[in-house]
């Protein structure tokens, strides 16, 4: 899980460096025009982190105290983060347990008259049912804001995640599929969110002459031309770098299922209507039994992987399960069976555009030599 670095890179940072402005500038406009060309949107603001920016998406859609927000039940803890930031409820709801995303019949089941907003999440690089969130945001007057911090190159029926909300929300951390070290964009179409979103990341200031006011309270949410100009490098290798994930991953998929593993995990689904990107390869374990033993032996497999320089994880989270959400909110460990699969047998496995066919073959080997040794099940 390694970021694509060569010497553009650094040729990038070098000019910058020389040129004695490092702090947001020209190269930080630059990288955002890029950005909002490459996925179909009018106007990009980058910021320091997707968390950033889906904080501040949540703000300026004016969801607040009293307001409810449905997202699913695994996911990063920023995207609960966000809504919870800004004094609104997070409403769980359950995933499909095949995509990891969100299930829109049972969101259905949660709207209450609170319901403002509805937040899909295109995990591990694969589009949510955008059709099926956009019909119930439409029929029930919600506001889309799509977390596509894993979905920079993904597709949903021809057009590019991040097309269909109000605004959307990708991530440059060192493990997506273009980093800048950290940080993280907002896409919008619309002039005033824009400057919403200009206005708020830079402390609130109104941008005006040598002596600006600060109208607004805000935030030091900047990313620097340091990051941007890496960005603007690693952009220019992002449909090669798409391309090597995507071989990776049909290799995977290959070579699991002429192992004994096939009969044991579920590989990463995608369908005709969705082009993934896979940021991560996370495969689910499928064996009966009970979701916390099993995942005692997932965790413990993912030590025995490390201690031979194998990097391996859970997919992600379960955030209701999470010591803060869990005490604010009280939510039982089963109350989305799906998401409780997921969150305890999920790996993700290794994969990045330098990963050769070799190492793949040693991490399906080793996970199906871990799986056969009854002393580690």
């Amino acid at each position: 899980m390694r970021p694509w670095f060569d010497d553009s890179e650094e040729k990038a940072v070098i000019a910058v460096l020389r040129s004695g402005r490092v702090n947001q500038g020209s190269k930080t406009e630059e990288f955002e025009k890029q950005i909002a060309e490459f996925v179909g949107r009018k106007y990009a603001v980058a910021v320091s982190s997707c968390t950033a920016a889906l904080h501040l998406a949540v703000l300026c859609a004016g969801i607040g105290p009293g307001d409810e927000v449905l997202v699913p039940a695994f996911t990063w803890i920023s995207t609960i983060n966000a809504i919870e930031f800004n004094g609104a409820k997070p409403i769980f709801c359950d995933i499909d347990l095949h995509s990891y995303n969100l299930d829109v019949r049972d969101a259905r089941k949660r709207l209450s008259a609170r319901t403002k907003a509805i937040i899909p999440v295109h995990l591990f690089g694969l589009s949510a049912d955008l059709s099926a969130v956009v019909d119930l945001s439409r029929e029930k007057n919600l506001i889309v804001i799509e977390d596509a911090a894993c979905a920079l190159g993904s597709y949903f029926q021809n057009r590019h995640v991040g097309l269909f909300g109000r605004t959307a929300c990708f991530s440059f951390h060192p493990r997506k599929s273009i980093t800048t070290g950290e940080g993280g964009i907002i896409l919008t179409d619309d002039p005033e969110d824009h400057e919403k979103f200009l206005q708020l990341r830079n402390i609130g200031s109104d941008r005006t002459g040598i002596n600006p006011d600060f109208p607004v309270l805000g935030f030091n949410y900047r990313m620097t031309d340091l990051q941007a100009a890496i960005g603007i490098a690693q952009l220019k290798k992002l449909p090669d770098a798409l391309e090597k994930r995507r071989q990776c991953a049909a290799r995977y998929d290959v070579m699991i299922g002429n192992s004994p593993l096939r009969n044991f995990v579920e590989t990463p689904f995608t369908s005709e209507n969705c082009v993934h990107s896979y940021q991560s390869y996370v495969c689910r374990i499928t064996v009966k039994g009970d979701p916390q033993a099993l995942s005692a032996r997932r965790n413990q497999w993912i030590k025995l992987l490390a201690d031979e320089g194998i990097e391996t994880r859970p997919g992600t989270h379960a955030p209701h399960l999470l010591s803060y959400y869990r005490k604010k909110y009280g939510y039982a460990a089963d109350a989305y069976p799906n998401a409780l699969q997921a969150d305890r047998l999920s790996i993700a496995l290794p994969i990045f555009p330098g990963l050769t066919e070799e190492e793949q073959q040693t991490v399906v080997s080793k996970l199906a030599e871990l799986w056969g040794d009854t002393s580690k099940r």
